[in-house]
């Protein structure tokens, strides 16, 4: 109800923008120079580093912001800025401007202003030990047991409430920390998005001791996002944001975007990765 409130919010701010353009009132659209953004560096095929030591952001998310930029005319620069729970704060206080790939979630939306329509979708789900799995059908067989996810990673609002109530979590720094913990039976299980994780557990050389089981727990929509304390959160920079990422949905750039990323993360597998 939340989310669909703000888009409401959203198309109204659209709607006002384009009535001040019509009135010939000034839209400070030029005060925006640039844009920085940053995002999830440990999610193969959407956001992947070369090494542990590379700033430069690839894939599917960085080949939709490429575009956004250049039909925006403004220049957006994607970096890599720290852990998943970094970007985050970097975001909240503007210091990033954008949040290349975020699901929605109430706290979320406290710091961040969403764009529709979202980039992409993903599947998130429950990666288990090979050798010692347990039944899963529903979120209620994780009760009891001990779980691992990566520090402020979100599965949905519905499933975040239920797991804050009920489920054992652990958070750790990053995506290969938790697979190596279930791969050793440190945990009973991971929960993170499914192909990431996949991408993880082949580099480091886990894909035989663990694996993702049906059914996933969530599937969200990955949306790009503004902090409300960037300094290019304009109704006028926003606005030619929301409309190109319209465009691009209509004429199919993001779904091309999507297979050409995959496509690149396949190639880039083969040569190879260092992660930590």
């Amino acid at each position: 109800m939340r989310l669909h409130t703000q888009i409401i919010c959203c198309l109204s701010a659209v709607i006002s923008l384009n009535t001040s353009i019509a009135l010939g009132q000034d839209v400070p659209s030029s005060l925006c120079k640039s844009l920085t953004a940053s995002g999830n560096s440990e999610y193969p095929p959407f956001l992947w580093r070369d090494s542990s030591n590379s700033t430069a952001l690839h894939g599917v998310n960085r080949l939709i912001i490429d575009e956004l930029s250049r039909r925006i005319n403004i220049p957006i620069k994607l970096i890599h800025v720290g852990p998943w729970s970094r970007t985050q704060s970097e975001v909240k206080s503007g210091r990033v401007d954008l949040m290349a790939g975020a699901f929605y979630t109430n706290e979320r939306a406290d710091y961040m202003d969403y764009f529709t329509p979202v980039m992409l979708h993903t599947t998130s789900v429950v990666w288990q030990s090979r050798d010692k799995p347990f039944p899963f059908n529903e979120k209620e067989d994780l009760l009891g047991k001990w779980g691992v996810t990566v520090i402020n990673n979100s599965f949905g609002q519905d499933f975040d409430q239920y797991a804050q109530q009920n489920l054992n979590i652990l958070a750790v720094a990053s995506l290969s920390q938790a697979l190596r913990m279930l791969a050793t039976d440190r945990v009973d299980y991971v929960l993170y998005e499914k192909n990431p994780a996949h991408a993880y557990a082949a580099m480091l050389g886990l894909s035989d001791l663990i694996v993702p089981v049906s059914p996933y727990i969530s599937r969200e929509g990955l949306y790009l996002t503004m902090s409300k304390k960037s300094p290019c959160n304009l109704d006028s920079v926003k606005h030619k944001i929301a409309i190109a990422l319209q465009d691009m949905k209509k004429e199919g750039f993001t779904g091309q975007a999507a297979l050409d990323g995959m496509q690149e993360w396949d190639v880039r597998t083969r040569v190879g990765i260092t992660v930590n």
